[in-house]
């Protein structure tokens, strides 16, 4: 095991942020859950043989070149231990990771990039709201999910079982929205290859791309001369830096207006008080959106608890998936464990950045805080529409919350308050 030697800093672009504290573990999921890690959960509507001249989308302007954040001198010089026990300068990780992130020329055909997808300007999810999927790089073909935001992904913890008060178990945490990755680094691996996303063929197709890219030497100097002629290994250390970016203070800096409150700078305003009150009392918000049991109190809130529901979301009939087949409805966690008590359930998501992030849950099938603040308070009175898995429904308050319009007001104002600066 070695530290490499520092880049000349003329190679490099450095970024004006500093690595969070935060490790992810990678520990295996629990016998209980049967996770197929390679489940594909996107369609391709060519793939399937289907036309898609019936699919009404809204024009698209043609993808601009999103640039790395501006350079700065590093923070410190700390070190990185990756998965495979290499240690690497933590600065130069992240840097080469905000290239990765960047690189419109990683996918086939060339034109998209992770960014693509999880823009820094629309809280790291997808720019286009119009739509309630993303597009691939090939222009044609459409996931079968809304693009989850990439920010505070950082804190989702690797899946794991813990007890309820009940004393049954719950699967909390797990990336995508299904919980099937078990760390930022597996999940980083996923859209390159995925045919409907950035549509490469193989490991060896992505690794040939960055064989060739502006930054292959920085590439080489961090995990070793000749590194690029071993595909799979090669392929690691995209995922390593991709994820390194990712757990990086620009996807998590806690600048929002809730922050600077907590911190004592600012005050809320008597609407976004209320809100709160509402969020923590007659909306009971925070029964899904409050701290994880495994957090250590001391870390700012992210506003989710990361585990698995069903909350009742009708199908989305804009759904490019829905259109081609309309029998077609997403199991969520249930399609990854096998067991149809997981049907439907999708993981509880950061609120940060929310009032940025539309459309909402995992279909897209809310366009508004406001539809999706109605949606709770009257699924189980007077909301009409049915819900895409009628079963494992969650219980409880939701569905009958009896919000008033002054107060769905104020607890929206209390969301935008969420907001990174």
């Amino acid at each position: 095991m070695k530290i490499f030697s520092s880049l000349p800093s003329a190679q490099l672009l450095q970024l004006s942020l500093f690595t969070l504290s935060v490790s992810i573990s990678t520990m295996a999921y629990s016998n209980a859950l049967s996770s197929d890690k390679n489940n594909n959960v996107t369609v391709s509507l060519i793939e399937r043989g289907q036309a898609t001249e019936n699919i009404q989308i809204a024009p698209r302007p043609p993808r601009q070149p999103q640039p790395p954040r501006p350079p700065q001198p590093p923070e410190n010089n700390d070190t990185t231990t990756l998965i495979d026990g290499t240690v690497v300068d933590t600065q130069q990780l992240i840097a080469l990771g905000n290239l990765l992130y960047h690189d419109t020329n990683l996918s086939s055909p060339i034109g998209q990039s992770c960014a693509s997808c999880h823009d820094i300007n629309t809280g790291f999810d997808n720019p286009n709201s119009s739509n309630p999927t993303s597009v691939g790089a090939d222009l044609e073909s459409f996931g079968t999910r809304n693009a989850p935001t990439a920010s505070y992904s950082a804190f989702i913890p690797a899946p794991a079982f813990a007890l309820t008060r009940r004393g049954t178990q719950r699967l909390i945490g797990g990336l995508f929205l299904d919980g099937r990755a078990q760390s930022l680094e597996e999940q980083a691996k996923g859209p390159f290859i995925n045919p409907v996303e950035m549509g490469n063929s193989s490991e060896q197709e992505v690794i040939s791309k960055v064989a060739i890219s502006t930054y292959a030497a920085e590439f080489e100097l961090l995990f070793g001369e000749n590194i690029l002629l071993d595909a799979e290994q090669a392929y690691n250390y995209v995922a390593d830096a991709i994820a390194a970016f990712e757990r990086s203070s620009i996807f998590s800096p806690f600048s929002s207006k809730f922050d600077q409150v907590q911190a004592g700078t600012l005050n809320f305003t008597a609407t976004e008080n209320r809100g709160q009150n509402i969020f923590n009392n007659k909306g009971d918000c925070r029964r899904c959106h409050g701290r994880n049991v495994n957090r250590d109190n001391n870390t700012p809130e992210v506003f989710s608890d990361f585990t698995y529901r069903n909350i009742g979301i009708p199908s989305n009939p804009q759904l490019p998936a829905l259109i081609n087949d309309p029998s077609f409805i997403d199991l969520g966690l249930g399609a990854v464990s096998g067991d149809v008590r997981n049907d439907g359930e999708f993981r509880v998501p950061t609120l940060r950045n929310i009032a940025n992030t539309s459309p909402y849950m995992h279909n897209g099938a809310f366009s508004t805080l406001r539809e999706v603040i109605e949606f709770y308070n009257t699924r189980d009175t007077t909301f009409s529409e049915a819900p895409e898995v009628n079963r494992n429904i969650s219980q409880g308050r939701i569905g009958e919350l009896n919000l008033t319009t002054n107060e769905i007001n104020d607890l929206i104002a209390f969301l935008e308050t969420l907001t990174d600066a």
